[in-house]
C-alpha cells in the first residue's frame, strides 16, 4: 500500500494511506462548470471600502446564502477571506439560491475589477458549479 491510495479493508471500508486526508484525493475529482456571467451587486454598500483594493482579476469568491429581510433568496459574495464583497444581484438569485439550498456548491471567480468612484467599484464575475 502506497503513499496516495485508496483501498478496500474488511467489510469494504475505503482507507486512504495519504496525509493530506480526503479532502486532497476529492479534489482532482471536482470540475467547475461556468453557469453564468454576472456582477456583484450592492458594492457601494460596503463599509470598508479597503477589500476591493486587494481583489484581482481570476481571484476566487465563496458564494453563501444569507437571510435577508429585503431579499428571501440572497447570496452574499466574500472574498476567500470572507470578506464581504456585495451579492449576486437579485434579478439573477432565483436559479442559483434553488441550487443552493437544494445542496449545490458554487463558487465564483473575478473576471473584471473597475474603479468608477471612490464609492463604487464595478467587479464582474463568472459563476460556477462546483461537480464532484
Amino acid at each position: 500500500m502506497g503513499d496516495g491510495e485508496l483501498t478496500l479493508h474488511k467489510g469494504e471500508l475505503a482507507i486512504l494511506t495519504q496525509n493530506g486526508g480526503l479532502d486532497n484525493v476529492l479534489k482532482p475529482l471536482t470540475r467547475e462548470i461556468k453557469l453564468f456571467d454576472s456582477y456583484v451587486a450592492g458594492t457601494s454598500f460596503i463599509k470598508d471600502s479597503t477589500v476591493f483594493d486587494e481583489l484581482s482579476e481570476g481571484d476566487k469568491l465563496i458564494l453563501r446564502r444569507e437571510e435577508n429581510k429585503f431579499d428571501d433568496k440572497a447570496i452574499v459574495i466574500l472574498t476567500e477571506n470572507e470578506k464581504k464583497l456585495g451579492y449576486v444581484p437579485e434579478k439573477d438569485n432565483v436559479v442559483f439560491s434553488r441550487l443552493m439550498d437544494a445542496g449545490k456548491l458554487l463558487t465564483a471567480r473575478i473576471t473584471k475589477i473597475k474603479k468608477l468612484s471612490e464609492s463604487y467599484t464595478q467587479i464582474g464575475i463568472d459563476i460556477y458549479l462546483v461537480d464532484f
